[in-house]
């Protein structure tokens, strides 16, 4: 998890996603910290004293089992273990063996997460109580409660949030040179040269907005940050209020330039950044004249920004998706970030003119908006961030001379490929191979599913060229790709004005499935040259995000294809697919049809059954209740979650065999792989869908079977290394508590999991290279 790694909230890919060993002081902050819970929140109903991350663990009812005899308190709150997963990344920002520069992205990744968690989740659930169709969580939570324990998880993490940040970062920044520096400790100079940047920048572009019987309230738009000012006539004496909107787009954080003539490097490491609203508010006297400036406080609004678009088959959904985006910026709030210093008569008036309640509100020492230490992490202080990664070409495709240039499609007739980016080179594989199908005269149609990419993607660009060419090229274009809505309707109308065939898919339906297929005409006939990833195509997250994917030309694999890509741009009956299982109809029935093997074979020869999974997260409950089903068996369940998890490991009588680890660091761990031990034949599955309801039952999803022994073992091993003690991790308990193991016996820091994998492939490459 890096630049991006979202966090999954809608899969922000998360949110790069873009998740190793604490310093003894910083650890035992967190855990003291976060074992606390707020004094408001110790009064709910259904608590117990927690440990770290055991936070508002709900009491059980008396359990009730279900009717296949599993107990009915057996799922963990799909909330709460969301929360979790954040808290996670905010103990690699406190973890002093992290890089610097790296640990200060974290903390702005898990502001941006918890942005988007409240923008989603917190906001849908509202959404639903007050429709009156909010029902009991699988946890045994009423959606009131849940409300409840979500607000008192999130009030604790956002202060730790800015405690980590004051008390652990910050102070080890300035030792570095790199401070954020208020207003009144800059020099008269620097007020001076700030104040021509107001001038020139900042005062053209602001609108003060005063509060009056002439002047309503303003509308407080969706993250954006403020500045509540109050102002006093002289003449009258009478108090009035103002709001002050601190423009998105400019910088968050100014660069304080030295004035002195000193080298660069010098400058490099003296770097002082101003918040800009520090700046404004030197400056507010110039907004409004003949007014005494009494005082000014920061807030942030959050605001509902989940889209819901009616699907007609009568009405274009890109047109009605445009519409939508027009009123996400006026959902209503659901949480107020305020400054700590804030009068409570100012805030009395701002939650009273919002609507939000008293639990949505969260005091925080300023600066607020914690985001904007983005701006510090792209420092270009090689020795605060990890160890430069490059990614290289797979062995599979690289060429066996090297002046002559890849033939991809010659090295894919030769074996199939299984790709792991980003150790493995995105643009080598899957971009070389989308480019040079466009290039081929002996290509004749391109398919493609396009779930998220970046605005000037290559991929893009390849589509154009192939439809440029006269080849037949369909896109099929996921334009509800949450939070990426516009920029996937800017590329559709791209991909449309040059002939690309633009389809959105199936009504009712997401297309989330990584899909390409290739048609080419050779001597001996058409061949399809196919992929199926786990991973967006977008070469920019394929840098930052752990994924897989296989390149292939098998026939069923091809045949798979086409049935599945008729399937999404025309009107084509229920297909049967050999090689891959694709929802909604048939990847849950799937794998709990192999589930269900594997209990069989265990049945039969105890010690045989294994169920190894990778997923970003599982929620699912009937796939759950499979795993519970296979555990009392004897089965052993080892599952590999980045985020969320309902499922309970190490039950007595219920899930005595499963294990759970999460490991979050440089990359965001992206790939889903499903692995049956299969009593020596194993069975292994990669693709794009998550063990959730909507990938499961809304979305079209597409796993594929992998045939190749040597894929198998490798994805066997990995599978192992991640299972293991051996690497730093995180485990969860059954009590929903996730524990970090980062120091070995020895008191020695355990190994980072992808430093580990960056190496083993650089000693594959090499490998490689001498046959």
């Amino acid at each position: 998890m890096t630049a991006e790694p979202g966090v999954d909230v809608e899969e922000r890919d998360d949110t790069s996603a873009r998740d190793a060993a604490a310093e003894a002081s910083a650890e035992a902050a967190i855990v003291s910290e976060v074992s606390i819970a707020s004094a408001s929140a110790s009064e709910t109903r259904h608590q117990q004293p927690r440990g770290t991350n055991g936070r508002f663990m709900r009491t059980p009812e008396p359990a009730e089992e279900a009717d296949d005899g599993l107990p009915a308190d057996r799922f963990l709150d799909r909330e709460i273990s969301w929360l979790q997963f954040n808290e996670r990344v905010l103990q690699l920002a406190a973890d002093a063996d992290v890089p610097l520069l790296e640990r200060a992205r974290f903390l702005a990744i898990f502001a941006q997460n918890l942005d988007e968690f409240f923008m989603v989740r917190v906001a849908g659930l509202k959404r639903r109580i007050a429709t009156g169709i909010a029902v009991r969580s699988a946890s045994g939570l009423e959606p009131r409660e849940v409300l409840e324990q979500i607000s008192g998880v999130a009030h604790e993490l956002m202060t730790m949030h800015a405690r980590v940040y004051a008390e652990t970062v910050r102070p080890v920044l300035e030792d570095e040179g790199i401070t954020i520096v208020r207003w009144d400790e800059l020099s008269e100079e620097e007020h001076e040269r700030l104040g021509t940047v107001f001038a020139d920048r900042l005062f053209p572009v602001l609108t003060p907005l005063a509060v009056d019987p002439a002047h309503p309230f303003p509308y407080i738009s969706g993250l954006s940050l403020n500045l509540a000012v109050i102002l006093v006539n002289p003449k009258t004496g009478k108090e009035h209020f103002a709001r002050v909107k601190v423009p998105p787009m400019l910088p968050r954080l100014l660069r304080v330039e030295t004035g002195a003539a000193e080298s660069p490097l010098a400058d490099m490491y003296d770097t002082r950044f101003v918040p800009l609203e520090d700046v404004i508010a030197a400056h507010l006297d110039q907004l409004f004249p003949g007014m005494d400036v009494r005082e000014h406080f920061t807030f942030r609004v959050t605001r509902n920004e989940d889209l819901e678009v009616e699907e007609d088959d009568n009405e274009n959904l890109l047109t009605a998706l445009e519409r939508e985006l027009t009123r996400r910026r006026f959902g209503p709030p659901v949480r107020l970030e305020v400054e700590e210093a804030m009068d409570d008569h100012v805030l009395d008036l701002i939650v009273r003119e919002l609507g939000v309640a008293g639990s949505e509100v969260y005091r925080l020492p300023a600066p607020l908006d914690l985001r904007a230490l983005n701006v510090i992490a792209d420092l270009e202080r090689s020795e605060l961030h990890y160890e430069p990664f490059v990614a290289r070409t797979n062995p599979d495709l690289a060429p066996t001379e090297s002046a002559k240039a890849r033939d991809i499609f010659a090295s894919i007739r030769k074996q199939d490929v299984l790709l792991q980016h980003p150790y493995d080179s995105f643009s080598t594989s899957v971009q070389a191979f989308l480019e040079q199908a466009a290039a081929d005269p002996q290509v004749l149609a391109i398919k493609q599913t396009l779930y998220r990419t970046s605005g000037d993607s290559p991929i893009i660009d390849a589509l154009i060229d192939a439809a440029t060419a006269g080849k037949q090229v369909l896109a099929v274009v996921e334009i509800k790709a949450r939070f990426d809505e516009e920029n996937n309707i800017s590329w559709a109308r791209k991909l449309e004005h040059a002939g690309v065939h633009v389809v959105y898919g199936i009504v009712g339906l997401k297309t989330h499935a990584k899909l390409c297929l290739v048609i080419r005409q050779e001597s001996e006939g058409m061949r399809r040259y196919c992929h199926v990833g786990t991973g967006n195509y977008n070469p920019k997250t394929a840098r930052l995000y752990e994924d897989l994917g296989l390149l292939t030309d098998d026939q069923q694999v091809g045949e798979d294809l086409g049935r599945l890509f008729n399937q999404l741009s025309g009107i084509a009956p229920r297909s049967k697919f050999k090689r891959l299982l694709v929802a909604p109809r048939s990847v849950r029935s799937g794998l709990v049809a192999h589930i269900d093997q594997e209990i069989d074979r265990e049945r039969e020869e105890p010690g045989s059954g294994l169920i190894m999974w990778k997923v970003n997260s599982i929620v699912d409950e009937q796939v759950i209740d499979a795993l519970y089903r296979a555990s009392r068996a004897g089965v052993r369940v080892v599952l590999w979650v980045r985020g969320i998890c309902a499922i309970r490991p190490g039950v007595e009588g219920l899930s005595e065999t499963v294990e759970v680890r999460s490991v979050l660091g440089r990359f965001l761990e992206h790939s889903r792989v499903f692995f049956f031990g299969g009593g020596g034949e194993p069975v292994v599955y990669i693709g794009s869908a998550d063990m959730m309801h909507r990938n499961l039952d809304r979305r079209v999803e597409a796993l594929v079977r992998l045939t190749d022994d040597r894929h198998v073992s490798d994805l066997r091993s990995l599978m192992e290394r991640g299972a293991g003690d051996e690497y730093s991790h995180w485990a969860l308990a059954g009590d929903g508590r996730w524990t970090r193991h980062h120091v070995g016996a020895d008191g020695q820091p355990l190994p980072d999991l992808q430093t580990a994998l960056i190496e083993m492939h650089a000693k594959r490459r090499r490998k490689a290279r001498r046959r």
